[in-house]
């Protein structure tokens, strides 16, 4: 979207950027020797909080432009994540609740409801076709892994789709990178399991960077052959972050996507700079939780810092 229609709110987003924790920030969050003092510097970043969800900064966005779709891309992924557990639990006839997701853009009261009565028709269109095919998959196989495999797919599926449909150049770009990252990680996981060719069809989605059929083959033919492939690719560089381990690839993925946000972040127009902004608070969230695990489990500083992602400021 284009033009001044949401110029308010990037004013908006302009100010909250400087409530977005610092390097110097991260610093003295590393450096310091207990949860007070962690508290005490995030405290003094305005609006910031250690037990800060996501949501209180989707329901800001979303009062700046309610009528946004490009911005509910960014929660496709929440939504498919809660069509797996809601899917699970009313199969097992267990509380969904447990294992929902906030923000989203689908309530849990609809989900349940959808899957429960197989009314399909309640849920939004991007997601019909993945829940009428996950419950008829999983209630006839009983396959769970291979269900949530295919409500992955669709994901990627539908955030390629809606990006393309009324999506900006940003959030065409955004849903690529994220499904050739999952894509990457589907693969490489594949070939180490050798799972079978079936089961990668279902599993991996394909995008413009990196067509399916070719990382299919790559990763039939092991580790090794999957290697080779990426080489010729624009991801070339994670092969060496997979030879090293599976968290370093997981970094890399969310330090690539913050470059992509902070191309957005100096448009002066438009959905883009809110978007990134979304993405900024959720890698800074990420940010707050591995750095309160790692010092609970008293990790060094060395690992600490290694495992921080980019910040966005």
């Amino acid at each position: 979207m284009s033009g001044t229609k949401y110029a308010n709110a990037v004013g908006a987003v302009r100010a909250m950027e400087n409530t977005l924790l610092s390097k110097n920030d991260i610093d003295q969050l590393i450096n310091s020797k207990s949860r007070a003092e962690m508290e005490a510097v995030i405290a003094s970043k305005v609006g910031s909080s250690s037990g800060e969800t996501l949501v209180s900064v989707w329901e800001m966005l979303h009062e700046y432009a309610p009528d946004c779709k490009e911005l509910e891309i960014l929660l496709y992924k929440n939504d498919f994540h809660n069509l797996k557990a809601v899917l699970k639990a009313v199969i097992s006839n267990r509380d969904p609740s447990d294992y929902y997701i906030s923000p989203s853009n689908v309530e849990l009261s609809v989900l349940t409801e959808a899957i429960s009565k197989k009314d399909y028709s309640l849920l939004p269109e991007y997601m019909r076709k993945a829940a009428e095919e996950a419950y008829e998959l999983v209630t006839n196989t009983l396959d769970g892994q291979l269900s949530d495999s295919l409500i992955d797919k669709a994901s990627m599926q539908a955030m390629q789709k809606s990006a393309a449909d009324f999506g900006s150049e940003f959030m065409q770009k955004y849903s690529q990178l994220v499904t050739a990252c999952a894509d990457i990680k589907t693969a490489y996981r594949c070939s180490i399991l050798n799972k079978s060719a079936q089961f990668m069809e279902n599993a991996i989605c394909g995008s413009s960077d990196l067509e399916k059929e070719q990382l299919l083959k790559a990763a039939l033919g092991g580790t090794e052959s999957l290697f080779t492939f990426l080489e010729g690719t624009p991801y070339s560089s994670v092969t060496a972050l997979l030879r090293d381990s599976a968290a370093k690839y997981e970094k890399w993925c969310d330090d690539v996507i913050m470059e992509l946000a902070e191309t957005a972040r100096m448009q002066a127009f438009g959905s883009d700079p809110l978007a990134a902004y979304y993405i900024a608070k959720e890698a800074e969230i990420k940010n707050i939780r591995i750095l309160s695990v790692c010092k609970e489990f008293g990790a060094d500083k060395e690992t600490i810092t290694e495992r921080m992602r980019k910040l966005y400021v």
